[in-house]
């Protein structure tokens, strides 16, 4: 039940004990509050249900808040400050600010989208090796350089055979008055191209020969044996061009980074029981219907390493064993598996209990290959999990199930990254193994047997 608090301020009349109303004519104290504060009382009261809209709109008189009129700052206790009258500031304070919102970036080498966090600097000739392998770099640098490249490439090459072009007009006289295509009838000369009045026509001449347009216009004739060379020449680079920057394109297109953006992996692993151990979880999924051929899991665990002779190595990689139920790594991938890190002896994790995962410092990446069905190519997916992305004591909730209607599997990708929580052991998987040891000491036939033997007394030992 929400409560309404009505607070009654006095208006420029105040009400007396008596009941009566003076006016602050006729009563001095009203305009000296400060002198005698009990002539100004406040009403507050706390009605048990709030009022209905109606009612509040039918009674101006019960309004939760009475406006009383301007008053001088000394009225409220407020004091000048520098000869200036207190003014209350509106508050910078963004409302999305809450203590301890501030998100702690965290170090990671692999972001959850597979870039890799790697910057490099003091590379020499940095930009001669880069344009020495200028197929890569095209295929590597982002789509509106590309599509520069290419849209320059062929219009500086339009530019420059038409210039080349035009000399050779320039050279054999005929852009002279005399032997321009309306004057070639009279004057009987014989141009080296027919039909060209300028640079312009130098301009188109160069496109229709690059691409072999061939509009029956501009023809080369058997004048100028310059003008047979740069034509085949031209016709060459044309091809050439043009395969080069189509085959940048295609592989741009159909590079292996792109179908890595329809692989899915978790955004949370998880630590539980399996069958007695803790494992360590996360799960991989696809959402294509193509499959990926002969597909592969690998996780490396990066943490800080101190070697017996003090050298301490910030990036440490090592190996984690991982498999998917009892595949291994190689799985058969048709639907969302869940991918199993077991904590045992041989493991990075063994010697870390929930606390310790939560302060440490590490990071796991994980690593998906194989090979493209409808392509060909090979693809790699990769994602990382850092220690607060660590759930202890959750597992994965199955997404596949059988439709009966559709005599089909169904996934259900909405529940992709659902987890429940489970009861689990806060201990690391060494404490565990050897709680379970001395549990199992107890209750093995053996331990048994000489438990019985050592209450019983000497006599009967004896016999």
């Amino acid at each position: 039940m929400i409560s309404r608090l009505r607070c009654n301020l006095m208006n420029s009349y105040s009400t007396s004990d008596d009941g009566n109303q003076t006016s602050p004519e006729s009563d001095k104290s009203v305009m000296e509050p400060l002198a005698d504060p009990k002539k100004f009382t406040k009403s507050v009261s706390i009605d048990p249900e709030p009022d209905s809209l109606d009612s509040v709109l039918s009674n101006p008189h019960s309004y939760p808040i009475t406006i009383i009129p301007n008053r001088p700052t000394t009225y409220y206790g407020l004091t000048m400050h520098n000869g200036k009258p207190f003014t209350r500031q509106t508050s910078c304070r963004s409302r999305n600010f809450r203590p301890g919102s501030m998100r702690k970036v965290r170090r990671r080498a692999v972001f959850k989208n597979g870039d890799c966090n790697v910057l490099q600097k003091n590379l020499t000739r940095r930009r001669l090796r880069f344009l020495q392998d200028m197929y890569t770099t095209l295929v590597d640098t982002q789509w509106r350089w590309t599509l520069l490249a290419f849209a320059l490439s062929f219009i500086l090459s339009w530019l420059i055979f038409a210039v080349l072009w035009w000399l050779i007009m320039y050279t054999h006289g005929d852009l002279e008055e005399l032997h321009l295509p309306h004057n070639q009838e009279e004057s009987g000369w014989q141009p080296c191209v027919s039909a060209i009045n300028g640079f312009t026509s130098c301009f188109l001449f160069s496109i229709e020969t690059q691409h072999t347009i061939g509009y029956g216009v501009r023809t080369t004739s058997e004048e100028c044996p310059e003008a047979i060379f740069m034509m085949c020449f031209q016709s060459i680079y044309g091809v050439m061009s043009s395969a080069f920057m189509a085959g940048i394109v295609f592989a741009k297109m159909t590079r292996a980074k792109q179908r890595a953006q329809t692989l899915l992996f978790s955004k949370n692993a998880v630590i539980c029981q399996r069958d007695g151990s803790l494992s360590l979880m996360f799960r991989v999924g696809d959402m294509r219907k193509s499959h990926i051929i002969g597909a592969g899991v690998r996780a490396q665990l990066i943490r800080t390493k101190t070697t017996k002779e003090g050298e301490v190595m910030t990036q440490h990689f090592t190996d984690l064993e991982i498999g998917a139920d009892d595949c291994g790594s190689d799985i058969f991938f048709i639907w969302p598996m869940v991918i199993e890190h077991k904590i045992d002896e041989n493991s990075p994790l063994y010697n870390m209990s929930a606390t310790d995962i939560l302060n440490d410092k590490f990071e796991i990446v994980v690593i998906l290959e194989g090979t493209v069905e409808s392509t060909g190519q090979s693809t790699q997916a990769r994602s990382s999990y850092i220690n607060t992305e660590i759930l202890w004591g959750h597992r994965f909730d199955p997404v596949v199930v059988y439709n009966k209607d559709r005599q089909a599997y169904e996934i259900d990708y909405a529940r992709f990254n659902e987890t429940t929580q489970v009861d689990t052991p806060l201990c690391s998987a060494r404490d565990l193994n050897e709680i379970y040891k001395i549990q199992e000491g107890f209750t093995t036939p053996e331990t048994t047997f000489t438990m019985r033997q050592l209450s019983l007394n000497p006599s009967e030992q004896a016999s």
